[in-house]
């Protein structure tokens, strides 16, 4: 004698008291139910025992269940530097709880841009959060126009941009970490900027401008070097810095792998931090209270951007009109190097 048959939407449906379409809308986790109905659905499932099909949920939504993160970095970047992790890690536990599967994409070279768009265009992604975008670059468009939603870590480099993002607030906390140099005694202050593609390398850069001119100093471009946010940039432009400024006594870096790199500058120049040079980084990353001598940073809470660009994505997927972008607030995390 054969077994009872597995329970279904249908089924799930009709002890809920509800329509196929709204069971199907609470089981997927997208789209706007009433609380009453979705609690009636998810009691059903329970009761029933219901476990979704993913191929047969997919063609009642029209949505695969997954989103991509998109690091647009060389690979050895994305190892080397803890910012990625930290977005991944808050993105990963917001999307967790929508049961929604997170793609981790990290785009190298032209050949894997093509191949991901095409992945994306085949619908195997319901959206994009993407990461590292340098300069006026295509991919973004590209997804838009593909009808792929997309946000955006960090503010677009493209003013005019409708795409929603979510940033720290850069130049306040570059203004922060110059003022504090300043108010320590520096008299001449440095920085090593971020990439010049990209507007956290902008704004960092016009936050250590603004607050020189707040304390009426002249702001001349020798005062900056332009970094890649590697430790070996920040090296390399601290060097350089050295050599243009021997009496330099303070440095901004624009990320804490560049401020390593300028303590390394320094300690091969002989030069004694906090005692002749005072350094601040930005980022707060897990190197910072690590160095040597533990690093003055910018505190930016990347975790919680990480959560906050899956749940501005998933809105955007779950159709929700403007969104407006989302700027977090900075703080001074104060140690050993200032």
């Amino acid at each position: 004698m054969p077994g009872p048959s597995a329970p279904t939407l249908e089924s799930v449906a009709a002890r809920a008291g509800v329509s196929r379409a709204t069971a199907g809308r609470v089981l997927a986790g997208y789209g706007r139910v009433s609380p009453g109905a979705r609690e009636a659905v998810l009691r059903a499932a329970s009761e029933l025992s219901y476990v979704p099909n993913q191929a047969a949920r997919s063609l009642v939504t029209r949505r695969s269940g997954s989103v991509a993160l998109v690091v647009v970095e060389p690979v050895e970047r994305f190892f080397s530097d803890s910012y990625f992790p930290l977005v991944l890690s808050g993105a990963q536990a917001q999307l967790a709880e929508r049961e929604v599967q997170l793609v981790l994409v990290v785009l190298s070279t032209e050949r894997e841009r093509q191949r991901f768009e095409r992945y994306a265009r085949s619908g195997h992604v319901d959206g994009a959060i993407l990461v590292s975008v340098h300069g006026p670059d295509p991919l973004p468009q590209h997804l838009l126009d593909a009808g792929i939603p997309v946000v955006m870590s960090g503010r677009p480099f493209e003013d005019g941009s409708s795409v929603p993002y979510v940033s720290a607030d850069n130049t306040g906390g570059a203004r922060t970490a110059t003022r504090h140099l300043i108010e320590r005694g520096c008299r001449k202050v440095v920085t090593v900027t971020g990439p010049m593609d990209m507007r956290v390398g902008q704004d960092r850069l016009e936050g250590f401008r603004d607050e020189l001119r707040a304390h009426r100093r002249r702001f001349s471009p020798r005062l900056a070097v332009v970094g890649d946010f590697t430790v070996a940039g920040g090296r390399a432009a601290t060097e350089e810095l050295l050599a243009r400024h021997p009496d330099l006594d303070g440095v901004f870096a624009a990320n804490d792998l560049m401020a390593a790199g300028a303590l390394q500058a320094l300690a091969a120049a002989g030069v004694a931090v906090p005692e002749r040079v005072r350094v601040v980084g930005f980022d707060d990353a897990p190197l910072a209270a690590a160095a040597t001598p533990p690093l003055t940073t910018v505190r930016q809470p990347v975790v919680e951007m990480g959560r906050e660009l899956a749940r501005m994505l998933l809105a955007v997927v779950d159709g929700a009109g403007a969104v407006e972008p989302v700027v977090v607030r900075t703080e001074l995390v104060e140690r050993s190097t200032s």
